[in-house]
């Protein structure tokens, strides 16, 4: 697909997010909007039938499912039954009730290490294929993230690529107000990961630094994609008070106003 292809699947997936969230009246658009470019290149040209990807932060999961349906992964209609009790779209994904994700997802934290098992798995295994884990910045907090650091670096998971979302934002307010991150680069080379460092919501970008990625041998990769938190909605853009909260009537209408185009 070409970049303005993607750019107009990415604005579809934007009216997605907020329109799921609002029916459902609960949701997290913030990070699901910030996530919108990534996972829509990952789905569209960046996955392969070798490849797995894991997701870590699995609250922006309204991303993921409106990808899943313009990929005709899942029925678009699904996307109107988001949070509905017995609905297989759920707040988080569970791999119980929907096909076609690796891991189901709530405690953040945890996504990293269930994907470095199966990095190492696959190496132990002698197959090929790469596994993608996209994690949050706010979950870095957690200790069992780190623990999945070091043991990656330790059995050298060349295969493993981490992409954190680096839109700076918490539940309850930013980054380094809550829990300041640092050097979040230095740390990862410390801890013997290859880093790149790109802009999240640039196709192009993210493509060269998934083919960085894929040409280092014998230690784990980590893609810094620096985004925007609420990004194509001017009022949600940087403002935490959206990680966990449904636009009303008004700000429904006016969110998709600016989505237009």
């Amino acid at each position: 697909m070409t970049n303005d292809e993607l750019r107009g699947l990415a604005l579809q997936v934007r009216r997605d997010i907020i329109e799921m969230i609002y029916k459902a009246g609960s949701g997290h658009p913030g990070g699901s909007l910030s996530a919108v470019e990534l996972i829509t290149a990952l789905y569209f040209e960046i996955l392969n039938e070798d490849d797995r990807f894991f997701l870590s932060n699995g609250h922006v999961c309204p991303a993921l499912y409106s990808v899943m349906a313009q990929k005709g992964l899942i029925e678009k209609s699904l996307l109107n039954a988001y949070t509905d009790l017995g609905s297989p779209l759920q707040g988080h994904p569970e791999r119980a009730k929907l096909a076609g994700i690796e891991n189901t997802s709530g405690p953040l934290g945890l996504g990293l290490a269930q994907a470095a098992g199966f990095a190492a798995a696959l190496k132990l295994d002698h197959k090929d294929g790469f596994i993608y884990c996209m994690t949050s910045d706010g979950e870095h907090d957690e200790g069992n993230h780190w623990e999945a650091v070091n043991f990656a670096a330790k059995y050298k998971l060349d295969n493993l690529i981490q992409i954190i979302d680096r839109n700076k934002i918490q539940i309850e307010g930013t980054v380094e107000e809550i829990m300041p991150l640092g050097n979040l680069r230095e740390k990862y080379l410390a801890s013997d990961w290859e880093v790149i460092t790109i802009n999240g919501h640039n196709f192009d970008e993210i493509f060269e630094g998934v083919e960085k990625a894929k040409d280092v041998n014998s230690k784990p990769i980590v893609i810094i994609a620096n985004t925007v938190f609420g990004k194509g909605v001017s009022f949600m853009e940087n403002a935490p008070g959206w990680h966990a909260k449904a636009p009303n009537k008004i700000e429904f209408q006016k969110a998709m106003e600016e989505l237009e185009s």
